[in-house]
């Protein structure tokens, strides 16, 4: 078969990284930017750069091969650019060699840029945006280069967006009583998750074969049974290593800004970029191409590991990692888009690479520390095309997981609960009629019906019949088991929605208005950190918040606020500010989502999501926060304990 290179995780890594690192570029030139007021909202926005460091600096109001060598780019459309951009300066042309002679005018001295801009509607104090400029030298041009921003506006309204509050002490409640840390608990869950990956990796038709191969070489050739059990061990070890070094780049993004990951997860185009590359994985799993890397870098990576000792078989684990890409890259894929998800950072992502890599190296130690066991492996066959093709139709369902959160954050509605589920009975459908032979493919073998076959048939009909109720208007369409995967029972096809519960009235996105609410009632504030695409926090709302003694408390006893940090809807240009965090970075607050996902980080701490915090109306914690309770009765003894804190 052919094989698609680039690979395709290749490609994940490469669009997660462009996305973490966009989020800060820094210009290559070295810009100033001021402001003057023509009229009433008429401002004089002015570029200039003193020294282009042996840079060409290509002028603006050009197009080379339709590409424009400037552009303006403002957060809001209420600001409008008038006219064209007017340039000054010792500017020169010059006969482009990369567009066969044509002539363009550039800089390589002082110039200046002046942009006439109107806004409409209330001014703000200060005005982000991004210029866009091109440079080069020679043969080399660089189009699209970003200069990020923040320039004040003369006659200004200050933005009234609070952020970082300062009498919300997160390390002096009033009552000690909830989670001991902000930290996500669910890394042993992400652990075993990737283990299991692992483990499923290890009998697809790449790796298996590989066992008894491998096993044998480390008892045979390593001239004692106790150095071969040495190497097998290290090399085991080596494999779990290759896999947490792998997630160790996303720690450096991680560090830079906390938030970025979170940003991954719920940004629109990388989650409908993951559905694309999800397809790809399962038609790859169908056996249409095979993905994985140049042949040419399996070779070289190969011939180091006749290297002696530890580099020799670090090596060859590498190879092991390389030659079996073409069916552990979707899986590692699937984990890798899967922790991103979770809203956790970095750390969840290396915890489950560190589960993938120990499922996929256990087993070749324990086969040479016990090589009698060999004897009991199945041999590979028509068996290993299943798990392969199966795996496929899984990867089928994980992309319409992806689809539904970009349609989720931007509320689109063509991917409502009963779509969703009725894709995934579809899928069921297909993995049960190919388990049973009436779908076939080109390179299957007609299957044999041992057992194993039938318990997994079994399995799958079981779960496709458990979602059939889902696609209807009645109250068995809650299917509490996957609750969280399909999007929540109000975003529904059904005009009136059953299941939709109505008991709660949260003030969506509206933190000072509750507030004002709290004070009115003299009751405390329940803030309820949440995302359009969070699992955990539709679990919450479907599973814990439609208790009976939690549903009472929250309705009566609290003001409850929302607030989503996915949230894309962009503030009102007067409440869009450069914010500096407690860390030192520079963070445009653009979005609604901008703003509660940094309001979050800055007073408590976290950038996962549930998080539940109980404030006092004069902006008091009562208590440490809480974060995904599956369980109702301790989520009542916090709310409790809130209110307890409240009287105090």
């Amino acid at each position: 078969m052919n094989s698609c290179k680039p690979s395709f995780l290749f490609v994940l890594f490469f669009l997660i990284s462009s996305f973490a690192f966009s989020q800060d570029s820094s210009s290559v030139l070295p810009w100033k930017v001021s402001s003057r007021k023509i009229g009433n909202g008429q401002y004089e926005v002015q570029f200039s750069v003193s020294n282009t460091n042996g840079w060409q600096l290509y002028a603006p109001n050009q197009k080379l091969s339709d590409i424009a060598t400037t552009e303006l780019q403002f957060p809001d459309s209420s600001i409008q650019l008038v006219s064209e951009m007017n340039d000054s300066g010792n500017a020169r042309k010059v006969e482009s060699s990369i567009f066969e002679g044509t002539s363009v005018k550039i800089y390589e001295s002082p110039t200046s840029w002046k942009q006439l801009i109107n806004i409409k509607g209330p001014v703000p104090a200060t005005l982000q945006g991004v210029l866009l400029y091109t440079y080069g030298k020679a043969d080399e041009f660089y189009p699209g280069t970003a200069f990020n921003f923040t320039v004040p506006l003369e006659g200004g309204t200050a933005a009234s967006t609070r952020i970082r509050i300062s009498s919300l002490d997160l390390g002096n409640p009033v009552s000690i009583c909830g989670d001991d840390d902000t930290a996500d608990k669910s890394l042993a869950g992400i652990f075993l998750l990737g283990f299991l990956g692992g483990l499923i990796a290890l009998i697809t038709p790449c790796v298996f074969p590989l066992i008894p191969l491998t096993v044998s070489f480390f008892t045979k050739r390593s001239g004692s049974r106790q150095k071969g059990v040495r190497n097998a061990l290290m090399y085991g070890f080596s494999i779990f290593l290759i896999y947490v070094i792998l997630s160790l780049p996303f720690h450096i993004v991680d560090q830079a800004n906390p938030e970025v990951l979170n940003n991954i997860s719920t940004n629109i185009w990388l989650n409908l970029a993951f559905f694309v590359i999800f397809i790809f994985f399962a038609l790859s799993f169908f056996g249409l191409y095979e993905i994985g890397l140049p042949s040419g870098f399996a070779n070289k990576i190969d011939t180091k590991s006749g290297i002696s000792d530890f580099w020799g078989i670090f090596f060859m684990a590498l190879t092991l990692a390389i030659v079996s890409f073409s069916c552990t890259g979707p899986i590692l894929g699937s984990l890798l888009a899967g922790a991103l998800t979770n809203d956790g950072g970095a750390i969840q992502l290396t915890s489950g690479m560190a589960g993938f890599g120990l499922g996929l190296a256990l087993p070749f130690a324990l086969f040479a520390l016990f090589p009698g066991w060999l004897q009991s492996l199945p041999k590979s066959g028509g068996w290993l095309t299943s798990v392969k093709i199966v795996l496929g139709f899984l990867e089928l369902a994980l992309a319409v997981k992806f689809l539904s959160n970009a349609d989720l954050v931007k509320q689109w509605g063509f991917l409502r609960r009963e779509t969703f589920i009725a894709i995934w009975i579809i899928i069921g459908i297909a993995i049960v009629l190919y388990l049973l032979g009436v779908i076939r493919f080109s390179h299957d073998s007609k299957p044999k019906m041992t057992k194993t076959r039938w318990a997994f048939i079994i399995l799958f009909a079981a779960a496709t019949l458990y979602l059939v109720p889902g696609v209807t208007n009645t109250s068995a369409a809650n299917l509490r088991l996957i609750s969280g995967f399909p999007p929540p029972m109000c975003y529904s096809l059904y005009k009136h929605p059953v299941n939709c519960e109505k008991n709660i009235e949260p003030i969506i996105n509206d933190y000072e208005g509750a507030l004002r609410l709290a004070k009115e009632k003299n009751k405390p504030v329940l803030i309820d950190f949440t995302g359009w695409a969070c699992v955990n926090c539709r679990r919450m709302e479907e599973k814990v918040w439609p208790n009976p003694d939690v549903a009472r408390m929250m309705k009566n006893d609290f003001i409850v606020v929302s607030l989503y940090v996915d949230e894309r809807k962009r503030l009102p240009l007067a409440e869009q500010v450069q914010f500096k965090t407690k860390t030192g970075v520079e963070k445009s607050i653009v979005t609604v989502g901008d703003k509660w996902a940094t309001f979050q980080s800055e007073n408590f701490n976290a950038v996962s999501q549930p998080q539940y915090a109980i404030i006092s109306p004069d902006e008091k914690v009562l208590t440490k926060t809480k974060s995904y309770t599956p369980v109702a009765e301790e989520f009542v003894q916090w709310l409790q304990c809130g209110l307890n804190a409240m009287k105090k």
